[in-house]
């Protein structure tokens, strides 16, 4: 186990989604490490930008019930926008024009509970853009409100867009609340650390180096193809990083209406 997860492990921060109507649960899974777009680039070379696949699974998606289309008309009323459900059958829909202006809205059935101290970000799933549309995002202190909160996604012009069963259209990821501002900032001169700065100037030149040997046939830069010491968690002196993190293991949320819930927890690194 890496030392970030025997932090976490000891620590035991908790989030609880209690179910008010078991009609009403949209899944909720950790977010994976891939995406479509991703998966079609050339080579997957995507997957080779870590903090991007890092960004990916940082939170838990909740998925899409119904498969519909929306159609916005430009318009600021609530009926400006509609929405077509194509899935025939007698499943809750789980989206609404509610506050108009464009604005498409999910019912989030869940009563969130986090730990003291922590918020719920409640965003679109990361690295997943969709065309048309934009999904607005909200933090919620879930360690004590009694309310649900709902999804909202903003149209981006006139026009119509789909949504399908199993898509991700909200990612939840706890925050702790105060943390960002207990951060002092500054901007200081490079040539003030020196350590960092000579560090700096050695990948850069190295980087140089690798990017016009790539072009050169048989060398090692063209036979490795990319760099992966960022990736790989090691320095340019070979020096790997302990708390370097490549995945990261979130725990699925346990169905489980009847028993006391059982707190999600980091996964031991096997």
């Amino acid at each position: 186990m890496s030392e970030i997860q025997e932090k976490a492990e000891a620590q035991q921060q908790t989030v609880i989604a209690y179910t008010m109507n078991p009609a009403l649960q949209p899944p909720i899974i950790p977010a994976p490490a891939t995406r479509q777009w991703m998966d079609d680039t050339s080579q997957h070379f995507a997957y080779r930008c870590l903090p991007m696949v890092i960004a990916n699974q940082a939170g838990w998606l909740l998925l899409n019930t119904q498969t519909f289309w929306v159609t916005w008309d430009g318009g600021n009323e609530i009926d400006s926008l509609v929405i077509e459900y194509i899935d025939c059958d007698d499943a809750p829909q789980p989206a609404i024009s509610h506050f108009g202006h464009g604005i498409l809205t999910f019912h989030i059935p869940y009563l969130f509970r986090t730990s003291p101290g922590f918020n719920l970000l409640a965003r679109g799933p990361a690295n997943t853009p969709k065309d048309g549309i934009y999904a607005l995002e909200g933090v919620i202190e879930t360690d004590w409100s009694t309310s649900t909160f709902t999804m909202n996604w903003k149209l981006t012009r006139p026009g119509t867009v789909l949504f399908e069963r199993g898509e991700a259209v909200c990612m939840i990821v706890p925050q702790r609340r105060g943390e960002l501002e207990a951060f002092s900032t500054q901007t200081l001169a490079l040539e003030l650390n020196p350590e960092l700065r000579f560090e700096h100037e050695q990948w850069s030149q190295g980087r140089d180096k690798f990017l016009k040997d790539l072009d050169v046939p048989d060398s090692e830069a063209a036979k490795l193809g990319w760099q992966k010491d960022y990736f790989k968690g090691k320095t340019r002196e070979g020096i790997v990083k302990p708390e370097h993190q490549r995945q990261l293991r979130l725990k699925a949320f346990t169905d489980n209406l009847i028993c006391e819930p059982s707190f999600p927890t980091l996964e031991e690194e096997s």
